[in-house]
């Protein structure tokens, strides 16, 4: 798929609006015509051209109509943003964020697949933004989208394998170059055994990173007792442990027991728990020594 350029604004074909939104080209027609949400622009040959603001509009209204909301109504909200700001969301009511324009691109090449210019992007934002606002306003908005559109069907698992991959092992090259001093305190974070989910983890160690910290990474689905081994080797200042999923709380119903004890047993060390399925299996836990929490503002102090 090829971007076009109209006094120097990018702008999309329909194809494309379906693609990154996944709404058919039947139903994005419906709603401009139905509900005159938005007013494409038109080719000489008569096919319609889309702006980021259409694009960001359709996945409003997408979102709020999930939620609950009828679709007139969704659209009315929709517009009523769109006064205000049309790339600044309501906080009145919840609506996705404006999507960054990087993440644009690489919605388009992640629909492709194609690892090189998803590559090429992320390098292109991360030198453009810097490491704060490349994870704030590119990573995490990206991979929302990912895990949406895989949850929803819209993409294949290939597709979301090979976006997933692509930023991970970016993320893994910017921390092995990232520069801290050598008495830095170290931070370690690990998935739980069977945990697939890494990228948290990944983006957790660069946030930690920029704040002057050393960190070690203990990847997907590590070897059971693994994690205690390397914690009483190198006795890290903190451990953030991560699950996504409940899975590895229900392959070994004893881990959080365990891993809590340990954590008592080694006070010099602040352990945190996070993730999704962390927070729904620990949530009426009582633990001793592990600190459950989905907030980075909590584990940085």
């Amino acid at each position: 798929m090829i971007m076009t350029k109209i006094d120097d604004k990018q702008v999309y074909s329909i194809q494309q609006v379906s693609d990154m939104t996944g709404l058919s080209k039947q139903v994005i027609r419906k709603w401009e015509e139905r509900y005159n949400l938005v007013t494409p622009k038109r080719l000489e040959n008569g096919y319609r051209i889309y702006s980021k603001i259409d694009i960001n509009s359709f996945m409003n209204v997408k979102v709020l109509s999930q939620q609950g909301h009828a679709l007139k109504r969704a659209v009315e909200l929709t517009k009523e943003r769109n006064l205000k700001s049309p790339l600044v969301p309501d906080v009145s009511f919840y609506c996705p964020p404006a999507i960054n324009e990087f993440v644009f691109q690489l919605l388009e090449k992640g629909i492709q697949c194609d690892e090189i210019e998803l590559q090429l992007i992320l390098q292109q934002a991360y030198h453009s933004l810097g490491l704060s606002d490349f994870l704030a306003v590119v990573v995490i908005p990206f991979l929302k989208e990912v895990g949406m559109k895989w949850e929803n069907k819209e993409w294949s698992e290939y597709q979301e394998a090979v976006s997933s991959i692509v930023v991970r092992d970016f993320l893994v090259q910017i921390r092995r170059n990232y520069q801290v001093r050598k008495d830095a305190p170290l931070i370690v974070g690990a998935c739980l055994p069977f945990e697939q989910h890494e990228i948290p983890i990944h983006i957790l160690l660069l946030q930690f990173a920029m704040k002057g910290w050393k960190t070690m990474l203990v990847g997907a689905s590590p070897a059971p007792n693994s994690i205690e081994s390397l914690i009483t080797k190198l006795k890290p200042t903190k451990v953030l442990l991560s699950a996504t999923t409940t899975i590895p709380f229900e392959f070994d119903p004893n881990l959080l027991i365990r891993l809590d004890q340990f954590a008592v047993e080694n006070r010099q060390t602040d352990f945190y728990l996070g993730g999704a399925g962390s927070i729904v299996y620990a949530e009426n836990k009582s633990l001793r020594a592990i600190n459950v929490t989905n907030s980075i503002e909590e584990t940085l102090l």
